[in-house]
């Protein structure tokens, strides 16, 4: 079945989302401009890095959404550095959806992908440390992940005073 583009905003549906079960899935080219939207809104509020729609659609396949009701709810991206170790980057939940669990969904969805395509670790860089730890990450020192500070942070411009935990999640 052929895909449309999602337009940006997309219509409030707050109210159907009760019976509605959510589908997470790979990401779509049509979902790039609300996932686009999303991770502007958070990098605005300083809780995440911008990304440029270029840079999205040359990472896609790295995400994972859920929908409801043809509704980008919240999106999150495996980022693989090493054969031993991959990144969640990119979570975010819209606003309306928050406290629905979709971000622990995502995250596990993220895992089981980890997990099947042969990493033994998954980490995350965030300001919810907590969340993760609910969800068997550990939090970590930011230098026993060199693969992510020396090929990502050190060109953040938070780099010399980066205020993000680091956690980990490892598989044997």
């Amino acid at each position: 079945m052929p895909r449309t583009c999602l337009a940006v905003p997309q219509p409030d549906l707050s109210r159907t989302v009760a019976n509605v079960t959510p589908i997470i899935r790979p990401a779509a080219i049509g979902d790039v401009p609300y996932i686009h939207h999303l991770l502007e809104i958070y990098a605005t509020q300083g809780n995440l890095l911008p990304r440029t729609m270029n840079e999205l659609y040359r990472h896609l396949r790295d995400f994972f959404v859920i929908e409801v009701t043809g509704k980008v709810a919240a999106c999150g991206a495996l980022e693989i550095f090493t054969e031993n170790l991959g990144e969640v980057r990119s979570l975010v939940v819209d606003d309306e959806f928050k406290g629905q669990g979709f971000g622990r969904m995502l995250v596990e969805r993220i895992s089981e992908e980890a997990r099947v395509i042969g990493l033994k670790r998954l980490m995350a860089l965030t300001y919810v440390a907590p969340f993760f730890h609910k969800l068997g990450f550990k939090t970590v020192a930011k230098d026993t992940l060199p693969e992510k500070v020396w090929g990502i942070c050190v060109k953040c411009y938070k780099f010399n005073n980066c205020d993000e935990t680091a956690v980990l999640l490892e598989w044997r």
